[in-house]
This record gives C-alpha cells, sequence and structure tokens, in this order.
C-alpha cells in the first residue's frame, strides 16, 4: 500500500502559479477571521443579547400573568388596554380556557431562550405556549380564569436580522479580495513578463523591448537577467568576430593550394591532394561552425516544411542517392533561425544517407513542441552508446560511426542548433530498423 501524506494529497489542489498562491495567502486567512467573527456573533455575542431580550420579555409575561391573577375581573379590560399601549404588545383574553402540557420541537436559539426564561420567571407549575405569527412572537400562558394571548414584536425579542449582518462581511470581504486581485496582478505580471523574455531568449529569440518594472526585487532579478543577456551576446559577437578572422586567414593558403592544384596538369596525386583540401576546408567549415554556434543568426517565422523538403532533396543530390522520403503538411511557418535549422537538418539526412538505404523525415507538432524525426534502416546505435555519439570530435569504435569520413561533429553541431531553439536532439530505435533521430523545438 503506497504511503498517504497528506501535504502531498493537498498539494495536488493548490494552484501552481504565483498568482493563485499569493491570493489563497490572503484569502485564507480572510475567511478564517469571517468564520470567527461569524461564530463570535452568533454563537456568543447574538446568543448573550438575545437571552437578555429573552428576559425582559419574559419579566414583561410574569407582570402581566401576575396582574391578571390579582386584578378583579372588572378592571383587567382597562388595565390590559393599557399594559398593550405601554409595552406595545397585542393582548387578547381567552375567558375559560386551559392549555395542554405542551411539547416544545427543538426550536431556534432565540425559541429556546424564550422558553427558558418564561419557565423562570412564571414558575414550572403554570403552562405556556411560544410559537410564531409572521415574524413576531406569540405567547399563550395560563391565568387564573382563562388564557391570556400576547403577540411580542420581534424587536423586542430579538436584535436585527442577521442576514443584514452576513452581507456586510461577505460585501466587504468581496471588496477587499477584489482591491488584492488587482495588486496581486500588477505584481505578478513583471515577474510573467520576465519569465516570457527569459524563455524567448533561451529559444535563440532577440527581446529588445523588455525593461524592468514592478518591486524592487523583481527589478533586480531583471536588471541581472539583462546583464547576462548583454555579456552572453558580447562573448558571442567576439568569438564570432574572432573565428571569422581566423577562418579568412586559415582559408587564404586553402585557396593558394587549390589554385596551385587546378593549375596543375591532371593526375592521381593531384586528384588526391585535391581530394584532401576538399576535405580539409570541408572540416575547418565544421569546427568554424560548431565553435560558432550559429549565434549571430535572428531567428524569422520559415516555412519549416518547405525547408525540411528542400533539405532532404539537397541531401539525397549531393550523395547520389534515392530520393528521401519527407511527410510534411504543406506549409507549416514556425519562427527559427533559417539557416542553423538547414544545417542541424542537413546534418542528420547526411548521416542517414550515409548508412542507411531507405530514409524518411516527418515533420509534426503538438501544443507545445514541433518535431522533425529522420530515420533511416542502417545499423542503427546501441542504447548505451546513444548519448556518446553527441561527444564533439568522437567517433564510435564500433558500430555505426555517424560521422564517417567526416569531423567527428554532425550530431554535436545539430544538438548545439536544436538547443540553442531552446529544443534537444533524441536518438531511438526506428520503425525501419535503423536510428530514429528527433528534433524538438518549441513553438
Amino acid at each position: 500500500m503506497a504511503d498517504f501524506s497528506p501535504g502531498r494529497w493537498l498539494k495536488r489542489f493548490l494552484p501552481r502559479g504565483l498568482f493563485g498562491r499569493s491570493l489563497i495567502i490572503i484569502g485564507a486567512p480572510m475567511v478564517l477571521l469571517l468564520g470567527i467573527l461569524t461564530y463570535v456573533f452568533f454563537e456568543i455575542n447574538l446568543d448573550t443579547t438575545t437571552r437578555a431580550l429573552a428576559r425582559d420579555v419574559a419579566a414583561d409575561v410574569a407582570l402581566l400573568v401576575a396582574l391578571e391573577d390579582s386584578t378583579p375581573t372588572l378592571e383587567r379590560d382597562g388595565l390590559r388596554a393599557l399594559s398593550a399601549k405601554q409595552l406595545r404588545y397585542k393582548l387578547r383574553f381567552d375567558d375559560g380556557q386551559k392549555l395542554q402540557p405542551p411539547r416544545h420541537p427543538l426550536g431556534t436559539t432565540i425559541d429556546v431562550a424564550l422558553d427558558e426564561t418564561i419557565a423562570q420567571q412564571i414558575g414550572a407549575g403554570r403552562h405556556f405556549v411560544t410559537g410564531r405569527i409572521g415574524n413576531d412572537f406569540h405567547i399563550r400562558v395560563d391565568v387564573k380564569d382563562g388564557v391570556l394571548d400576547i403577540v411580542v414584536p420581534r424587536e423586542r425579542v430579538t436584535v436585527s436580522q442577521p442576514d443584514i449582518f452576513i452581507a456586510w462581511m461577505l460585501g466587504s470581504a468581496l471588496i477587499l479580495v477584489g482591491i488584492a486581485v488587482l495588486f496581486l496582478r500588477n505584481q505578478v505580471r513583471p515577474i510573467e513578463r520576465l519569465a516570457r523574455a527569459a524563455e524567448a531568449f533561451g529559444k535563440g529569440r532577440s527581446v529588445p523591448d523588455f525593461k524592468p518594472y514592478g518591486a524592487i526585487e523583481v527589478r533586480r532579478a531583471a536588471h541581472a537577467f539583462i546583464t547576462m543577456r548583454e555579456r552572453i551576446e558580447r562573448y558571442i559577437s567576439q568569438r564570432t568576430e574572432m573565428l571569422a578572422g581566423v577562418s579568412h586567414d586559415i582559408k587564404t593558403p586553402l585557396t593558394r593550394m587549390k589554385l596551385a592544384l587546378a593549375m596543375m596538369p591532371p593526375g592521381p596525386d593531384i586528384d588526391s591532394l585535391r581530394a584532401d583540401v576538399d576535405e580539409m576546408e570541408h572540416m575547418l567549415d565544421d569546427y568554424l561552425a560548431f565553435a560558432r554556434g550559429e549565434g549571430g543568426e535572428e531567428s524569422s517565422l520559415t516555412d519549416l516544411a518547405e525547408l525540411v523538403r528542400d533539405t532532404a532533396a539537397a541531401g539525397a543530390r549531393a550523395r547520389q542517392a534515392p530520393d528521401v522520403e519527407v511527410t510534411a503538411p504543406p506549409v507549416f511557418p514556425v519562427s527559427v533561425k533559417r539557416a542553423a535549422m538547414r544545417r542541424c537538418l542537413a546534418n542528420l539526412i547526411d548521416n542517414a544517407i550515409k548508412h542507411g538505404r531507405k530514409v524518411a523525415v516527418t515533420l509534426r507538432r503538438d501544443q507545445r513542441w514541433v518535431e522533425i524525426i529522420v530515420e533511416d534502416d542502417g545499423p542503427g546505435i546501441p542504447p548505451e552508446r546513444r548519448e556518446e555519439a553527441f561527444r564533439p570530435f568522437h567517433r564510435l569504435d564500433e558500430g555505426r560511426n555517424l560521422q564517417t569520413g567526416g569531423s567527428g561533429l554532425g550530431l554535436a553541431i545539430a544538438r548545439d542548433i536544436a538547443r540553442a531553439h531552446g529544443g534537444d536532439i533524441l536518438l531511438n530505435q526506428s520503425t525501419l530498423g535503423g536510428l530514429k533521430a528527433m528534433v524538438r523545438i518549441p513553438v
């Protein structure tokens, strides 16, 4: 049986966002306070006040009963009218009637308090019955030769209606909650904007209009983010400029070598040298692309379906291989770094063509991710060695060599580009029998 943790169970129902949790922090004490106030009002204050008023009414009833018992019959009508006028009660005398012993059902706090106080005031041996006529209280009590019928106004027995108190409490609570919602929304909005800016920067997109605002702590975090972004951009810019210079300096002698070889008469040795120079140039481009990380390119809205089809066709032509099977929608607009994404796909498709006879590329998306799947029917890579294949300048000793004849940077460059977009590349077993490389980038 799994361990039951109340905290873990409760956490499933709590909001995950800062706004919702902050609202609970404010609202929970308010609800608790309202509960305590309601208890104090209804169970303590209201009960005490009601019993005090009930004692006054009971004293009036006892006085009326005493007057009925002690006053001569001829004088009782005038005395009853005077009492009704002074006490503001409705009095009626039912001559010759007697009350049966009452069977009181369990009533409200007011009814119970009135019954108890009347019984204490008039004595236990005299029968009486309490009830309601509309909002007023109806009391019938035995006197010496009949039944005295008394109608007492509600305000003489209890305080003003408690629903007014409840309405005031709920109204005040709603106003306070509304103010808290507005205040919290203004405090949470800068944090949400900072999170969106950090997410966009992590996907390789520019956030030029981001400015710090909000509370001091949020401004401090925003300034730290801006400083970090500027340092990263400055580092990438400096590295790109340095590598551009290195590329120019190294390619210059290679160009002279190619020119010299072009002027020489053809022959097996010359052809071998040309192949070596071309390979050196290709390896140099790979090294520079890996070190540069495609950091200088800005993201733009690109038809990814067209890019996938063009890259697959170019890869098949370059390797003189059969056409690559592409499954993609007619149009698939996504914001990506176009040149970098083309290089990422070219590396994956080129590896698949080199090591398999059949290659398939699938483009699809869900609510959060765009997925580009490159599959082949080659020998594949054992699961325990798939992460090793991403290591720069690393060649697998056995099994499938993903960079045969290359620099050992194909998958490393592809993963670097995918991660620069905020995604990654996953390797798995293909349904075709070989390797499946899945590029996942967030929408």
